[in-house]
């Protein structure tokens, strides 16, 4: 009795987090869509490239910022004072330690990339920000740890809320990079005093030797999967600054974060409830299936007449939208990044599952494999295609999913095809009918409704009627369960 109240516990404070990250998701991409539309009109695709290679400076010093402690407090069954104050302790002499060597190195980023000082100042006001972010560590795991996401999710909103309506206003103000330094520091200083209204912690400085050791046995091998995540995703970034220019990687830039979209606002949300989640039943692999299964035909649900649906509305939202059509060169680049985010919805969850039953040496072989792949294949696709090179690179590493499958499968016995060809099916029968509509009205606002509303009442005609699945009453049935 006691375990199955334990079990309802779990699902009951999973599901109140999910759907508190979902609302939070939903709310940042309403602003975030604005934001991203004011900005990008307003500003070059060099000035947008120029603020995804700053951003993708400072992930650089993020990768080194924790040694992989976080992860390991939020995996452990159970944690003590002693270590998170040796998580905490450790973190601030690395982030303290990475600053000093970001100013330090300010002549260089400004004499190799060119910058203007406007890029500096939004450069210094990312630095600020990592360490006021490595203060939100303790408070935010202590709450991951309970399942409390939705406290979280406060902090969130509050953060994106004056992140996003400084963006805005400031840009329309004409501050141009300006308008992301300001937002930066003035999200990062709210956020922290939030957390620590909604989490309290006394901060306190200390190492315990065995605490530190049996932290770092999981944390390690998971660390240094970020670490080669930082290789094969940030260096690029600022590899590709380098040899394409601002420009091309303002393309690149803009048409990843639309073809991720849906990923950061489901996936993401799925994921990071899933892992603390799966880390507390790691020893019922029954339920963890049952919990795999579950989450793969939800996700599938989702996200793939999402992406879909993005891929085929993009082209009409570029023409329609007064000086947007300065993005049309992306759109070839959106249709490939939307293939990986697809293929990625079946890795990243199974990653985070193989994580958490304690096996990070597994998800560090798979991302050494990827790294080595990225540096391989950029510098020569970029030589022979330009910037239609990373993407190219990240279709071609997302082809993976195939082998993390198989591998999460020798843990957990999961289906994988049961799971998600009903809503694939029904999804590419959408894809069908909102071509045909999109040919009836090219490029017009009652083109992009019509084909918006017909494409999602056949994917919910087709699962209703072909495969018998009411995804409404699904979904309630999962919350009433």
């Amino acid at each position: 009795m006691e375990k199955s109240e334990h079990y309802s516990a779990i699902k009951r404070s999973s599901i109140i987090s999910t759907i508190s990250l979902f609302f939070q998701s939903g709310y940042s991409a309403v602003l975030g869509l604005v934001a991203n539309l004011v900005v990008t009109i307003l500003l070059s695709p060099a000035i947008f490239g120029m603020y995804i290679t700053v951003m993708s400076l400072i992930s650089v010093l993020n990768y080194f910022s924790d040694i992989g402690l976080a992860a390991s407090l939020v995996q452990k069954k159970e944690t003590s004072r002693e270590d998170c104050v040796t998580t905490f302790t450790i973190q601030q002499l690395l982030v303290i330690t990475l600053i000093c060597i970001g100013f330090l190195g300010t002549n260089f980023v400004k004499a190799f990339y060119k910058l203007p000082p406007d890029a500096i100042y939004l450069y210094w006001a990312l630095l600020i920000s990592f360490f006021s972010s490595s203060l939100k560590t303790i408070p935010s795991i202590l709450l991951e740890r309970k399942i409390a996401f939705q406290k979280i999710v406060l902090v969130q909103i509050t953060e994106s809320t004056v992140f996003y309506l400084t963006v805005i206003i400031l840009a329309i103000l004409k501050f141009g990079l300006i308008s992301f330094t300001v937002a930066v520091l003035l999200r990062s200083i709210v956020g922290l005093i939030l957390i620590y209204f909604v989490s309290p912690w006394k901060p306190s400085l200390g190492i315990s030797k065995s605490s530190l050791k049996e932290l770092l046995s999981f944390g390690l091998p998971f660390q240094a999967s970020s670490f080669l995540a930082l290789f094969k995703d940030d260096l690029i970034t600022l590899f590709l600054g380098k040899v394409i220019g601002f420009e091309g990687v303002g393309y690149i830039g803009w048409a990843k974060k639309w073809a991720e979209a849906p990923i950061r606002i489901i996936m993401d949300n799925i994921t990071r409830v899933l892992f603390p989640v799966l880390s507390r039943l790691q020893n019922d692999r029954e339920k963890v299936k049952q919990l795999i299964e579950k989450i793969m035909f939800y996700q599938t649900a989702l996200l793939t007449p999402a992406i879909l649906g993005l891929a085929l509305s993009m082209d009409d939202i570029v023409h329609i939208i007064p000086k947007y059509a300065k993005w049309t060169p992306a759109l070839p680049l959106l249709y490939i990044f939307c293939v990986s985010a697809f293929l990625a919805t079946f890795s990243s969850p199974l990653i985070n599952l193989i994580n958490s039953l304690g096996k990070a040496k597994i998800p560090f072989i798979f991302m050494l494999v990827w790294t080595i792949v990225t540096w391989i294949l950029t510098p020569l696709l970029t030589h022979f295609y330009g910037y239609y090179g990373f993407p190219i690179t990240v279709m071609i590493i997302s082809l993976s999913s195939i082998a993390v499958i198989k591998k999460a499968q020798e843990f957990v016995p999961f289906q994988i095809f049961s799971s998600i060809y009903k809503p694939f099916f029904s999804s590419l029968a959408m894809a069908v009918v909102m071509l045909l509509v999109k040919q009836l009205f090219p490029h017009t606002v009652q083109g992009i409704i019509l084909t918006t509303l017909s494409g999602a009442a056949t994917y919910l005609t087709v699962l209703l009627f072909v495969f018998k699945i009411n995804i409404i009453n699904e979904a309630m049935l999962l919350i009433k369960k």
